[in-house]
């Protein structure tokens, strides 16, 4: 009678809870909130302060004094910090509300296919310590293939890549569940740190993970280019020879090499989904080919290093961003057709 009650006071919604960004869908409303997962928050007495959360907390990642910290609670598509977590998702429930405390929605959250039973039971329990009535789970290739628009209930295989900041994770799905799963810990961060560590390197020069996203973003890419040394680039950061800020011009060229190891690891992911799968599903994929979601898809030419050493067809899915929480929405807005493809209770 109270879940029913509170039921009506709320709005129930999906969200995706990722490593870089936090997406949430709101029934009958589509995507509504879409920040990076950060949060800064002060130490008082012990207990951490939230100070901000989201975009403006992300512009202070590094820039914040001693008494302050700006963190990523979660890491590898899972929570790192559960204290900062859970107000983080407090604050985003609130946000979508517009900042009404009284609320109780249904939640169906997003989870990497290899988080473990205890990581899973943190992220559900976190999100009852935020105020939701009921936590679903729901694994994130899964959600990634029904945003994309693949066909999960065929009895024909559907192979989706899903790129996210922490993981990067190959699924092939039939008759409504996943058939295969490999989930390997190389997303957009490990991207990032590629770059500050060959900067730092080969450069000599020291940047923070902010600049290097934007130069993924900009120039980065997946292949050298063809002729000569493609775009560049001019970045501003901290000289590790004498310690003084510097500025130095980078190429696309010296930016697919700092990415060639992450690149590596989800091409191998790949092959080893499409060696491990069954002979009857591997025929499927040849004809339906290979869909990329996830912001990692974005990176240039990815799509084309993976076709060319799966020899496969290999599509990026429209709006690649938003496929797992808009997949999450959809088992949503279905709730009692599709509990089929939630994760069992943890």
């Amino acid at each position: 009678m109270i879940g029913s009650l509170l039921g009506l006071l709320s709005t129930d919604m999906a969200i995706d809870l990722g490593t870089a960004n936090t997406l949430v869908y709101v029934k009958g409303q589509g995507v509504q909130l879409d920040e990076p997962s950060v949060v800064a928050y002060m130490t008082q007495g012990g207990r951490k302060i939230v100070y901000a959360v989201g975009e403006q907390a992300k512009n202070m990642l590094g820039k914040t004094p001693v008494n302050m910290e700006a963190i990523r609670p979660m890491r590898d598509g899972v929570i790192a910090d559960f204290e900062v977590a859970e107000e983080m998702i407090k604050h985003f429930i609130r946000k979508v509300h517009n900042r009404r405390a009284f609320v109780s929605p249904l939640i169906i959250i997003c989870v990497p296919s290899s988080a473990t039973s205890v990581e899973r039971r943190a992220i559900h329990q976190s999100a009852l310590a935020a105020g939701a009535r009921h936590v679903e789970l729901i694994e994130e290739p899964m959600a990634a293939a029904i945003g994309a628009g693949l066909p999960i209930d065929d009895p024909a295989g559907s192979m989706v890549v899903d790129i996210g900041g922490g993981t990067s994770e190959v699924a092939v799905l039939s008759l409504g569940g996943i058939v295969y799963s490999r989930s390997v810990r190389v997303g957009g961060d490990k991207m990032d740190q590629a770059i500050v560590n060959y900067l730092r390197r080969e450069q000599k020069i020291l940047i923070g993970e902010m600049s290097a996203e934007r130069i993924k973003k900009e120039i980065g890419t997946a292949m050298p280019p063809e002729n000569g040394t493609g775009m560049a680039l001019t970045v501003r950061g901290r000289g590790t020879l004498d310690g003084v800020p510097k500025e130095t011009e980078i190429t696309e060229a010296m930016i697919a090499e700092a990415l060639r190891e992450p690149v590596t690891d989800i091409v191998d992911a790949v092959k080893i989904a499409l060696e491990a799968m069954p002979p009857e599903l591997a025929a499927d994929i040849v004809d339906r080919g290979i869909v990329l979601t996830g912001g990692g898809a974005l990176l240039r030419n990815l799509d084309v290093v993976i076709r060319n050493q799966a020899q496969l067809p290999v599509m990026i899915a429209d709006d690649p961003l938003k496929c797992v929480v808009n997949g999450c929405g959809h088992v949503l807005e279905n709730y009692s057709k599709m509990k089929s493809v939630l994760c069992p209770e943890v």
